[in-house]
This record gives structure tokens, C-alpha cells and sequence, in this order.
């Protein structure tokens, strides 16, 4: 209970300090559970720009930890980048990551993945309300280690708790999946951030990929999750042999965390 009620505080305080519009939206989340409405949220992001996500708690987290916490530490990890920079954002949920790296780099290129069907319009919605369809570009595919066909645990509402972790019981959607290298050629061919989220499958990516794949990309960061028969070691033992060396490692758990890697030559 004390936990909980530290989680509301912190998040009442980040919604007022963080957001433009942080009074309204701390209404409307009220307002979701009391009155049943309303079923979407804008947020209005310092600096200008918005992001719009459906009125649900999973929805919500990025948006928080993207711009309220800065989650992704990419001041520290990517300005020294330069302006002429690409990403691939694997996972791209409602487009936060994208939006933000967008907004960091003015001159920079990102592919944003999202297999949830439902989530994908967000994420394209998200660019469009932006004005970014020029530099940002969205795919409602999967990455995996094979192109094909996937089947996808869909919590629909825009949850970020798609993929191979989501609860039992989810619905679950066939979505077209694309090879890592496929990506980064889609990109047209050099990359250089890597983002991956993508609540379990991120073995599959990662070490279903070729260390050669890699040789373009000089940042990468990583949520790792909970999946039986793997962990983090592999996965650093993985980028190691392509040239990535982890330079921050923040385990949640002792199977879930974030890492942060660069090329070091």
C-alpha cells in the first residue's frame, strides 16, 4: 500500500512537471476510471509536440518514461552522434522513443517497428500529429529471426505489454515479421542507434541475427525481459563479437533489465 501510494505521488508530480497540459491530463485519468471516459489521452510535451495514447495504464508508462524519466538516457548516450544519425526503433509502441530521439536529433532518420496492430496506429498517428512523416517512419511488422508470418499476443488499448511475455489468455493477431537485417536495409542499409523493447522477443532478434548485421551500428539499447532458458549473458556475450561493448547495465530483476552498448572502435 505505502509503494502504491509513493508510485501515485511520484507519477501526480511527474504529470504537472512534465507535461504542458499535466492538470487536465491528471483529470481525464481520473475521469477514466470514475466516469468511464475519456478513452484517449494527449499529452502536450515540453518544448511542443504531443503524443496521444488510449486512457489505459499500460499505455501510459512510455509516455512516462520517455519523458518524464528519460528512460532511455539519450542525451548521455547519443550527442555526440552528430546530426546525419538513423535509428531503428524496435518495439516502437505509441512512438515515444521515436518522437523523442526526432525531437534530440533534428536531422535524424528513425524506422519504427511495432507488431501490435492496434498499437501501430498510434505510432503512425503519433508521427503524422508531429509532423514528422517526413524523417520518422513507421511499419506495423514484426522484427524476428525469420521473415514469415508471427503469431502475437495482442492486448489491444495499446498496451505495452504485447509479445511472448503478455498474460495468458491474450488475444492474439498474425502479423507480418521481418528479419533484423531486413530492417536495417529498409533503413537503407546504415544504422546507427538501435533501440529494442519488445517484451521477450528480443533473444529471438538479437541472437537470430548475424553478428555481421551489426557492423553499421554504433549504439544499442536494450530491455531485456524475463524468459525462460535465457538471460542477459548471452545477449552481451551476443554484441560482443559484433563490436558492442556494454557501457551501462541497470538489471531490474536478475532476468529483466536495460543495457546500454557502443561500439568501441
Amino acid at each position: 500500500m505505502i509503494e502504491k501510494a509513493r508510485h501515485s505521488g511520484r507519477r501526480i508530480r511527474q504529470t504537472i512537471t512534465s507535461f504542458g497540459n499535466g492538470p487536465q491530463i491528471l483529470g481525464a485519468m481520473v475521469g477514466r476510471r470514475v466516469l468511464g471516459r475519456p478513452e484517449e489521452l494527449t499529452f502536450a510535451l515540453q518544448g511542443g509536440g504531443t503524443v496521444t495514447c488510449p486512457n489505459r495504464p499500460g499505455a501510459r508508462v512510455p509516455v512516462y518514461e520517455v519523458f518524464a524519466e528519460d528512460a532511455y538516457r539519450l542525451s548521455w548516450f547519443t550527442d555526440d552522434l552528430g546530426p546525419d544519425v538513423a535509428a531503428l526503433d524496435i518495439g516502437g509502441h505509441i512512438g515515444c522513443f521515436s518522437l523523442a530521439f526526432a525531437r534530440l536529433h533534428p536531422e535524424a532518420r528513425v524506422h519504427a517497428y511495432e507488431a501490435s496492430p492496434t498499437t501501430a496506429s498510434f505510432l503512425a498517428r503519433n508521427i503524422s500529429d508531429n509532423a514528422l512523416g517526413d524523417r520518422v517512419h513507421s511499419h506495423a511488422q514484426a522484427v524476428s529471426s525469420e521473415r514469415g508470418t508471427l503469431e502475437f499476443a495482442d492486448n489491444v488499448h495499446g498496451s505495452a505489454l504485447n509479445g511472448l511475455t503478455a498474460p495468458e489468455g491474450a488475444a492474439t493477431v498474425k502479423v507480418e515479421a521481418i528479419t533484423f537485417a531486413d530492417a536495417v536495409a529498409a533503413a537503407g542499409g546504415q544504422v546507427d542507434v538501435v533501440k529494442i523493447d519488445t517484451e521477450g522477443a528480443e533473444y529471438d532478434i538479437v541472437l537470430g541475427s548475424k553478428p555481421a548485421d551489426w557492423d553499421g551500428v554504433r549504439r544499442v539499447v536494450l530491455e531485456y525481459h524475463d524468459v525462460p532458458g535465457h538471460g542477459w549473458a548471452e545477449l552481451e556475450a551476443f554484441f560482443a563479437e559484433a563490436g558492442l561493448d556494454t557501457v551501462r547495465h541497470e538489471p531490474a530483476t536478475p532476468a529483466q533489465g536495460t543495457a546500454w552498448l557502443r561500439r568501441s572502435a
